[in-house]
Parts: structure tokens; sequence; C-alpha cells
């Protein structure tokens, strides 16, 4: 498959284009500035491209069989997360798929009364709640999108740089909790999740979530 990745030289979408790459996919990597090219594996291609700019995002996706997005805005600029995803889901074509990097905003807590990830008290730290209140927005629009082929896929509420195992467990609106009551996965792994779903789709207009 053709696949483009935004947010290519972040933690995540670093890992989502190794594991492409890795598949044998042609793989574009899509990045904000030019100084973040060099961050880019060499064998895939590489470009520079606002994600705002409806006229440089028609170049970047011609061609394009699968458009995921692992776009994070800078500090303090968390709120344009829904304005960037809703740009690129407008400009998808109806025959391209959008895979989004989401938020655990949205994730059910186990065991706390319909407490989400952002609703419950004292869950998240403070540096963190504007990027998920972001994601939870970001999601929100999803919802509301009934023309493009979008999937949005959570992380676990642990989300951390470690080992490809290759072993996951999925589930839909509530974080996935090992036998110790955590959530986590690593992001080689989330990797791993979102190329599966890339290749073999389960969750066209739908949004489902990731742990072990």
């Amino acid at each position: 498959m053709k696949i483009a990745i935004f947010g290519a030289a972040g933690d995540v979408g670093k890992r989502i284009m190794n594991e492409a790459l890795a598949r044998g996919h042609n793989v574009t990597g899509v990045v904000r500035t030019e100084s973040q090219l060099n961050k880019l594996p060499t064998e895939a291609s590489r470009c520079v491209a606002d994600i705002a700019d409806s006229h440089q995002l028609a170049h970047v996706i011609q061609g394009q069989d699968v458009l995921i997005s692992a776009v994070r805005p800078p500090d303090g600029k968390e709120a344009t997360l829904v304005a960037l995803t809703r740009s690129l889901m407008a400009s998808a074509l109806p025959s391209q798929r959008v895979l989004l990097v989401g938020g655990a905003a949205r994730l059910l807590i186990p065991g706390r009364a319909g407490d989400t990830v952002l609703t419950a008290p004292d869950f998240l730290p403070a540096s963190a709640l504007e990027i998920a209140k972001a994601c939870q927005a970001q999601y929100e629009l999803c919802l509301g999108e009934t023309s493009t082929a979008w999937t949005y896929f959570s992380p676990a509420a642990m989300l951390m740089p470690g080992e490809r195992t290759g072993r996951y467990r999925l589930g839909t609106d509530t974080l996935v909790v090992d036998n110790n009551g955590e959530s986590r996965i690593s992001m080689e792994d989330f990797a791993v999740a979102m190329l599966d779903e890339a290749e073999t789709p389960q969750h066209i207009q739908k949004a489902f979530t990731v742990g072990y």
C-alpha cells in the first residue's frame, strides 16, 4: 500500500513509519518543517507540508491509499488539533482511509462508575489536561463525520517507548488493563496495531483502543 504519515518525526509517528517500512509498504513521511526531514528514514519518501493548507494536502495525498495522522500540536496550541484533523478529513478522497492517532481521554476507566480518563478526578496530571481536552474534541469531530472512512485509535493510559513484542489486546470504549490493573502499551506495539488496522480494516468510522 501507499501510506502517508503526518507527524512522521514525532515519537509515535516515526515508529509507525518504521513499522510500515518493515512491512514493505510505500511510505511518505510528512513533517511541518525542513529541519525535521533529517529525522525520517532515507528509504521513505519525505516531504514538508502544512496539514492546515488544503492545497498542500491535495498534493501530498494524491495517489495514497491510507492517510495516518500522528500529529500533536506544540504546548500551548493543543486546541488546533481539531482544526488540523478537520482539514485532513475534508481533503481525503472517497477511496482513502484516514487513521488517527487519538487520545485516551474518551475511554472509560474500569470500576469507576462511568468516569472517563478525562472526567475522572485526579486521573490526569495537570500537564496532560489540555491535550486530553483536544483529543476528546477530536473524537467528537469524528463522530459527526459520515463521508470519510476514518478510524480513531486510542492508546492505553500509558504509551511509552519500549519493546516491539507484536502482542496486544484490543478494546473499544474502555481502557484495556493487564492482570496488575495497569493500562499500558509500548509505542512500538501501538505501531504494530496501527499497521494491522491499516492492512486489515476492522474499525471503519469507529474508535478502538489497545493495551497489554
